[in-house]
């Protein structure tokens, strides 16, 4: 898995080959406008240049990686001896199918494919595919060279030797992988994150907090304790019969609606999406630019904790109990 190509220059995507490139892979990043590509690039150069000045990499680390990158706008150039595609295009259904159409008839049978996708079963993306049994997906968080975690989903007709290989694959860019047992919509982080977002929702409409009171909640409570103890370990330390009365006495008031909550769709209808209109639960001036960099400062002042705290124990970011 020495060569990579990753198609789709976006958030994404250009992160991800950031990923590969700083892991030592030769990587082609693939996209149809040379505008896009450019933008890919001054984003990956301005990424690496945080993670010098954080002393999270050499000067020589960045212009190595950066080295290891070239940019294609021609899909057949880019996925030429390819070992591994990482696919992140827009999530149009059949703009992926006649994509990979393309891809199986150029590369090797042994070539993996990979979908970024949290949208579209596995199952429905391999359809149309002459050996479904070499693709996987690869879900990303964003921003994907900082995030560590990658869900990794297969099915049935997926090949195990497929699976250990993207597995070592995503562990030897530095990523934390979990395999899902089986597939399910949302994987396992989007619906944790929907069912957390549908009572917050909740909370909203019934009056009880605003957003940003919901925010700073959850930001001085479960996001000060998740990064390093999830969920289920924190139940473990604070005793599983606290946490059987509290489920017990909560849940049955929880919401159970299965509709959008009428005040998200009233916003998305009057051009409220957030920082691409500068207007969401919050508003912005710059369409949310100095907002990201912020993210990912603290992103990364908390992925080089997590690093050095690893290192320290000789152990990966982020790693199961047993």
């Amino acid at each position: 898995m020495e060569n990579i190509t990753v198609l789709g220059a976006g958030v994404m995507g250009h992160g991800a080959a950031q990923l590969f490139a700083q892991a030592g892979k030769n990587v082609r990043i693939q996209a149809r406008r040379e505008t896009s590509l450019e933008k890919a690039k001054d984003m990956i150069t301005n990424s690496l240049k945080i993670m010098v000045e954080k002393a999270m990499l050499t000067e020589n680390d960045m212009n190595q990686a950066l080295a290891r990158i070239t940019y294609k706008t021609d899909l057949h150039e880019a996925i030429q001896d390819a070992d591994f595609i990482l696919e992140s295009i827009p999530e149009v259904l059949q703009t992926k199918l006649d994509t990979y159409e393309i891809i199986e008839s150029a590369v090797s049978k042994n070539t993996i494919i990979s979908s970024n996708t949290s949208t579209f079963p596995l199952k429905e993306l391999t359809k149309n595919a002459k050996h479904p049994e070499r693709f996987i997906i690869t879900h990303f968080f964003n921003p994907p060279q900082i995030v560590p975690i990658v869900e990794i989903v297969k099915v049935e007709d997926t090949d195990e030797a497929v699976v250990e290989t993207t597995y070592d694959l995503m562990k030897g860019i530095g990523k934390s992988p979990v395999v899902l047992k089986k597939e399910i919509t949302g994987f396992i982080v989007n619906r944790v994150q929907v069912a957390m977002l549908r009572e917050a929702f909740h909370l909203i409409e019934s009056g009880v907090a605003t957003a940003e009171d919901i925010d700073v909640a959850m930001k001085g409570s479960m996001g000060f304790k998740w990064a390093f103890c999830g969920p289920m370990e924190s139940q473990d330390l604070a005793g599983l019969q606290t946490t059987e009365a509290m489920v017990g006495n909560i849940m049955q008031d929880l919401s159970n609606t299965r509709e959008v909550p009428s005040f998200l769709s009233d916003m998305v209808e009057h051009n409220q999406h957030g920082i691409r209109t500068n207007q969401g639960f919050y508003q912005y001036d710059d369409y949310g630019e100095q907002a990201i960099h912020t993210r990912d400062d603290h992103f990364l002042d908390l992925l080089k904790l997590m690093q050095q705290k690893a290192d320290a124990n000789k152990e990966p970011v982020l790693s199961s109990k047993n």
